[in-house]
């Protein structure tokens, strides 16, 4: 029996109710999850016929056994099969990905919580808003909601910090609130975290008429000062509301979705309309080759409401879905929020024009990934030319050496791939085996490390480079070279040389320079290469040789040692430590009374000295 027909014998004989499925390969490792309304029908579908996609093809033929989980419901099914998804990370299940990095606003999920700029987005219970357009846009944003709300602009954190110092001058100016004072709880602060946060999703008219409540009561009671400062938080208000695009009556709440999959790259549009405004837009690459189905496209929606939150009360839909999958998106959602969440699909009106401006985003989004792709092909082409590669690089690797003295010496390898910088493969090589600031034994070092786990099946880093670019001229190549001669590797490496001002100039086999200075795209391609090489190791190695001075001064006290030291800094900053008192430092694990004793009279003695 073929494991098709063994599979197949296994589907036949699944019950007939709502439930998850989870696809294994021979080596048990989880590579789908779905949920039906119908195990049975749907399981069984995988192992009769041949008219899956490319996709669902290669994943069926991977496919070795399968599980699956009887719910009670479909929500119920719905809710596991994104649970499941965000647990395993099932290699042939879609997940949304911005298709830009747009910064957001981020309010941090504390008793006194922050608002920062960010670019990446967490599942950690935090809350986001945007994405904004430009960074520039993102801080004008963030400082106008601190300026109207009073919000902590310092790096202080509450309520440890608070009663620690004295308020600074943006309490003088009524900038802040003050929480280091102690006189606003953390209940009162939320309150203002929480007009923040519906200034920023758009519901600023509420805000507004609070505000000028307050202001009117100022006025009569002769508070002009304040009456004014309230004056100036409805003018923050304003300027921030003027920036957001008016697209629907005010009292329209809604989310917008529209696909496209017309040309080479899919992609899932979302426009947010928070008090009739536009307020946020995303876009999220698919694949046009394989395009999901309506019904994993509910439940892609559904998982990016999951995770991120932010539920209108109406969900816009631009592509075909039955009756039944919307009213499935609209139970599930519902659900979540407590309040009913309609799902459509408009065929007229306003909503039709907002479908259809978020179905031009998509094809625009696509139109933009497709430039771009081809300006990089271009560059990787002309590339290819120059340095005479019998075929184009999909994985390039740049390496490069940094190190204050003779410590702290790192090597950092930056990764090129499928059109973009790579960051979760880029890795740091703290130099071990090589003595002093020997830059060709550590590179040496490094890539021997990096190639030695190639095809031995222990690599972490996925597939071999196809291209190694390393800092430095002739030398670094030979080294290189030497490295991938005794691991028996045959892959194309070259120098990037650098002039006096520390630019890159050309590239060097080792026996000739090939100079790209007249080749703007592909220099400025090698150079960003370069320079993000450089940056990494620099940045590391900095970090490293200020946690050595630290922790250093740290171990002048006596009976703290390297071990006493980290634990201490881990608990604390330096400056921390500095004012901790005896039961502060007592709190730390490891640190006992003696030492806490010590480590309290050493600082104090600093202080008296200056």
């Amino acid at each position: 029996m073929t494991v098709i027909e063994r599979l197949r014998d296994k589907a036949n004989s699944l019950p007939q109710v709502p439930g998850v499925y989870i696809m294994k390969d021979s080596e048990g490792k989880i590579i789908y999850v779905g949920k039906s309304k119908r195990l049975k029908n749907r399981v069984t579908s995988y192992f009769v016929g041949s008219s899956h996609n490319l996709k669902t093809a290669k994943m069926v033929s991977k496919v070795s056994d399968f599980d699956y989980i009887v719910c009670k419901t479909e929500i119920e099914a719905l809710s596991l099969e994104n649970t499941l998804i965000k647990k395993h990370y099932p290699k042939y299940n879609i997940r949304l990905k911005d298709a830009k990095s747009y910064p957001y606003i981020k309010v941090t999920n504390e008793e006194y919580p922050k608002l920062i700029v960010t670019r990446e987005r967490k599942s950690d219970r935090a809350k986001y808003f945007g994405p904004y357009s430009g960074a520039s846009a993102a801080y004008a944003a963030l400082d106008a909601v601190m300026r109207i709300f009073g919000i902590p602009t310092c790096k202080r954190s509450f309520p440890r910090d608070i009663g620690k110092e004295r308020p600074c001058i943006y309490k003088d100016m009524d900038r802040c609130v003050a929480p280091c004072t102690g006189r606003i709880s953390a209940e009162e602060y939320k309150e203002l975290i929480k007009g923040a946060e519906r200034v920023l999703d758009g519901g600023s008219g509420e805000v507004k008429a609070d505000i000028e409540r307050r202001m009117m009561i100022a006025a009569d009671s002769l508070e002009f000062e304040r009456a004014a400062y309230l004056r100036d938080q409805l003018i923050a208000i304003d300027k921030l509301s003027e920036k957001q695009k008016v697209v629907a009556d005010t009292k329209v709440n809604r989310d917008v979705f529209a696909a496209d999959f017309s040309s080479s790259v899919g992609v899932l549009a979302m426009l947010s309309i928070r008090g009739g405004a536009l307020i946020n837009k995303n876009e999220f690459l698919l694949s046009a080759q394989d395009p999901p189905a309506p019904e994993e496209l509910i439940s892609l929606i559904a998982s990016h409401y999951d995770e991120w939150g932010n539920v209108p009360r109406e969900i816009m839909l631009d592509f075909e879905v039955d009756e039944e999958g919307r009213a499935l998106l609209s139970e599930y959602l519902s659900l979540e929020t407590k309040y009913k969440v309609s799902v459509k699909i408009p065929e007229r009106g306003d909503g039709r024009a907002l479908c259809d401006m978020a179905l031009e985003n998509a094809k625009e989004s696509a139109r933009q990934h497709i430039l771009e792709s081809e300006r990089e092909d271009k560059n990787i082409k002309r590339l290819s030319e120059i340095l005479g590669l019998s075929e184009f690089p999909k994985r390039i690797e740049a390496y490069d050496i940094s190190n204050i003295g003779n410590e702290n010496i790192v090597a950092s390898m930056v990764v090129w791939t499928d059109g973009k910088l790579k960051k979760s493969d880029y890795r740091l090589f703290s130099i071990k085996t090589t003595e002093g600031a020997d830059d060709y034994g550590s590179m040496r070092e490094a890539l021997t490390r990096r190639l030695s786990h190639i095809g031995d099946g222990t690599q972490s880093l996925g597939d071999a480079p196809d291209l190694l670019l390393v800092d430095g001229g002739d030398a670094h190549v030979g080294v290189a070279k030497g490295v991938l001669e005794a691991l028996s590797l045959e892959i194309p490496v070259f120098g990037m040389v650098k002039d006096d001002f520390h630019k890159t100039r050309a590239l060097t086999d080792g026996e000739r320079e090939i100079s790209i200075a007249k080749e703007f795209d592909v220099y400025a391609f090698i150079y960003n290469l370069q320079e993000e090489a450089h940056r990494f190791a620099v940045k590391t190695s900095q970090k490293a040789k200020i946690k050595t001075m630290t922790t250093s001064s740290l171990e002048k006290i006596e009976g703290i040692g390297p071990a006493k030291a980290r634990a201490l800094l881990s608990a604390m900053p330096l400056g921390k430590i500095r004012q901790a008192s005896v039961d502060e430092l007592l709190s730390v694990k490891g640190i006992g009374k003696a030492d806490a004793e010590r480590i309290h009279e050493y600082f104090k003695n600093k202080t008296k000295k200056r």
